[in-house]
C-alpha cells in the first residue's frame, strides 16, 4: 500500500496517543485501530500492523512495570503461555472472516471496549492477596478467552486484563495494570505471529507506529506508577467517540 506523509504523520499521532492511554488505563487499540481503518487501511492490514507496533509498545510499558517491581511475577509464566495461545487462536480465526464483514464487525466492537474501559474506572475494591483456591486455572482461562479476544479484535483488551486480575485475582489496580501486561504482551504478540505468517503486516508503516506508541507507552507508564489512570480516561472518549462516528460514516452511509 503507498501511504501519504501526512497519513503516516497523523497514524503516528493516534498511536503516541494509544500507547499512552493504554499503558495507564488500557484501551489503546480503541484509538488505534479505528485510526487505521479511517486512514484506509483493509482490516486485516490494520489489525497486523497494529499488532507489530503494540507488541514492542507493550514490552517497553512492561520492563518499566517490572523495574518498579510492581509486576506479580508468581502468575507472569502462565499468564503470558495462555495469553499467547488465546492471541494466536483469535487471530487465526480473524484471517478467515472476510475483509468487509470484519471492518463491520470492528465497528459493532468498539462500543463493548469502550463500555469496558469505562466500568474500569468505577472499581473500587481493595487489593488483597492472591486467591489459592482455582489460582492457576483462572490463571489460565483469562489468558486464553481475554487473549482470544484481543487476537481476533483488540480493542479493551488492556482494560479486560485489568479488570479479571482486579476482580479475581484480588489486586490493586496500579498492580492490576502491571502485571496485565505480561499478558498483553502475550496475546499481541501471539495475534501477531499469525497475521505475520498471513502477510498483513505492513512492517514499513509499522516501524514508525511502533517508535511512537513506544514513546507514548513510556510517558503514560510514569504518569501511572505516579498520579494513575482517571484523568486519562476523559479524553479517551473524546477521541474515540469521534473517531467511531468516522467509521460509522465510512462502512454503513458513505
Amino acid at each position: 500500500m503507498e501511504l501519504s506523509l501526512v497519513v503516516i504523520v497523523v497514524l503516528c499521532l493516534f498511536f503516541f496517543l494509544a500507547g499512552f492511554v493504554d499503558s495507564v488505563a488500557g484501551g489503546g487499540g480503541l484509538i488505534s485501530v479505528p485510526a487505521m481503518l479511517l486512514c484506509g487501511l483493509p482490516p486485516h492490514v490494520a489489525l497486523g500492523t497494529g499488532k507489530f507496533a503494540s507488541t514492542l509498545g507493550s514490552l517497553t510499558s512492561l520492563w518499566t512495570f517490572a523495574r518498579n517491581h510492581l509486576v506479580v511475577l508468581r502468575i507472569a509464566p502462565a499468564g503470558f503461555l495462555s495469553a499467547f495461545a488465546g492471541g494466536m487462536a483469535g487471530s487465526a480465526l480473524a484471517m478467515h472472516v472476510d475483509s468487509a464483514l470484519l471492518g463491520k464487525l470492528l465497528i459493532f466492537l468498539l462500543p463493548v471496549g469502550m463500555a469496558i474501559s469505562l466500568f474500569s474506572g468505577r472499581l473500587v475494591t481493595a487489593e488483597g492477596e492472591l486467591p489459592e483456591r482455582h489460582l492457576w486455572l483462572r490463571v489460565i482461562l483469562m489468558g486464553l478467552f481475554i487473549g482470544a479476544y484481543d487476537g481476533f479484535f483488540g480493542p479493551g483488551t488492556g482494560s479486560f486484563f485489568i479488570i479479571a486480575q482486579h476482580l479475581i485475582l484480588r489486586m490493586g489496580l496500579v498492580r492490576a495494570s502491571a502485571t496485565a501486561k505480561v499478558f498483553n504482551l502475550a496475546s499481541n504478540a501471539g495475534a501477531f505471529a499469525v497475521f505475520a505468517s498471513g502477510g498483513v503486516a505492513l512492517y514499513s508503516l509499522g516501524a514508525p507506529l511502533a517508535v511512537a506508541n513506544i514513546l507514548g507507552n513510556q510517558l503514560g507508564t510514569r504518569l501511572a506508577i505516579r498520579v494513575g489512570a482517571r484523568m486519562v480516561r476523559n479524553f479517551l472518549y473524546v477521541a474515540l467517540s469521534l473517531l467511531l462516528a468516522s467509521l460509522i460514516y465510512r462502512f454503513f452511509l458513505a
